[in-house]
């Protein structure tokens, strides 16, 4: 596993096969026609941005580069992957798609979303908002993509069959080989070379599944690796695979969710890649009919059954040997017990800064459990304290926490 290249991200990979089709399929005779209107100089930077968002400075990764393609227009950059509050098509697609074929009713409705959609001017910067009063439907977009993680894809049973094949494909790693521009790819690297990675169909699956083919046979000769290892590897990689088809899946020791990481490898759900409101605390800028200035809309504006917390991380325990039922009820009964554990180690953290936390205790230690109405004093002159050190705006973000 330590010798795999580190994961690339879906969007890279999808800029990285659009350059790929662009030169293989000469498209840019294509787009230079007057009759297209294009501005290829500006049109694919535009597309490309489209994809994958700002660029950052290689120098200094933590600072983006200013866009190339229509910088005078940042709001069309809100509409194929919106950065700023998350809510774009790619999710109006794979919401309506994913909830048809999986039966979960979708409660987003986008075609209203899109026409409440304006575009208005916030902080200097053009952007897309909407009607004050859509802001249930904008909750129900983000409770959709919450409800799709929680019931398919991170499901225990997703999980555990991406697992199993993900196994199967690392033992199969380098004894399957691609044809690449210039050069033989295995299946991590042909992320390097799109006429490679073209090529990483479906059909992968089968070749794995029944190593006994024409491809695999090839692949023994080419590779300079021990017959043995690569009959036991490929052999393993098959087994793997028709454990899953036969249903002989891990077992699912258990799950649990928090509102803090735990110190172990896990899984984080969000609403957005973010631990606050997308709504409330991230700008989203709202507008009213006939009003032409956007504004922000509160916590109790909308409803006070909204989530605090809006991040969560979710560990999955599997169990990958063959066991019996005693020893995995044992395991369900030594998870449950952590998890209690955790719980009760996990408490929710009091907003004290360093500063005036430091002066409480210099101020008020040494007084005993017994003298109430003294902490309690404490206490109220220590936020009394603290409030006047904020600010407006943080003042409202604290409401809306």
């Amino acid at each position: 596993m330590n010798d795999l290249p580190l994961l690339v991200e879906h969007e890279k990979a999808t800029l990285e096969m659009f350059n790929h089709l662009i030169t293989v399929n000469n498209l840019k005779k294509v787009m230079e026609k007057k009759e297209n209107g294009l501005v290829l100089n500006k049109d694919i930077p535009f597309i490309r941005e489209l994809i994958y968002g700002k660029k950052t400075d290689p120098d200094h990764p933590e600072i983006e580069l200013p866009y190339q393609g229509r910088p005078e227009q940042p709001y069309l950059y809100e509409i194929v992957s919106n950065k700023r509050n998350g809510i774009d098509v790619d999710k109006f697609d794979y919401f309506a798609r994913d909830c048809h074929h999986l039966g979960i009713k979708n409660n987003f409705d986008h075609n209203r979303f899109i026409k409440f959609a304006r575009v208005f001017k916030v902080d200097g910067e053009e952007q897309i908002c909407t009607r004050d009063k859509e802001v249930g439907n904008l909750y129900d977009f983000f409770h959709t993509r919450n409800s799709l993680h929680r019931r398919a894809y991170q499901h225990k049973v997703t999980n555990i069959v991406e697992t199993m094949i993900t196994e199967a494909f690392v033992l199969a790693d380098k004894h399957l080989t691609f044809k690449g521009k210039d050069d033989e790819f295995t299946l991590s690297t042909a992320i390097d070379d799109m006429v490679a990675y073209t090529k990483l169909t479906d059909n992968v699956f089968e070749q794995i599944l029944f190593p006994n083919s024409t491809e695999l046979d090839e692949a023994r000769e080419n590779n300079e690796l021990d017959e043995a290892v690569k009959k036991k590897d490929l052999d393993k990689a098959s087994e793997i695979l028709r454990e899953i088809l036969s249903r002989r899946l891990y077992k699912c020791v258990g799950q649990f969710y928090s509102a803090y990481p735990a110190d172990i490898k896990d899984m984080r759900l969000h609403l957005l890649d973010d631990q606050k409101n997308p709504l409330a605390i991230k700008l989203l800028p709202q507008h009213l009919k006939g009003e032409k200035e956007a504004f922000k809309i509160s916590r109790g504006q909308v409803s006070t059954l909204i989530p605090r917390h809006f991040q969560e991380w979710l560990l999955q325990v599997y169990c990958t040997a063959e066991t019996d039922e005693k020893i995995l009820a044992t395991a369900r009964k030594e998870f449950l017990q952590w998890c209690q554990t955790w719980t009760s180690k996990k408490q929710v953290p009091t907003p004290i800064p360093g500063k005036f936390k430091e002066w409480f205790l210099q101020k008020y230690d040494g007084t005993t459990e017994t003298e109430e109405k003294t902490q309690t004093m404490a206490m109220r002159d220590f936020y009394e304290l603290w409030l006047k050190t904020l600010t407006s705006e943080e003042k409202r973000a604290l409401l809306q926490m």
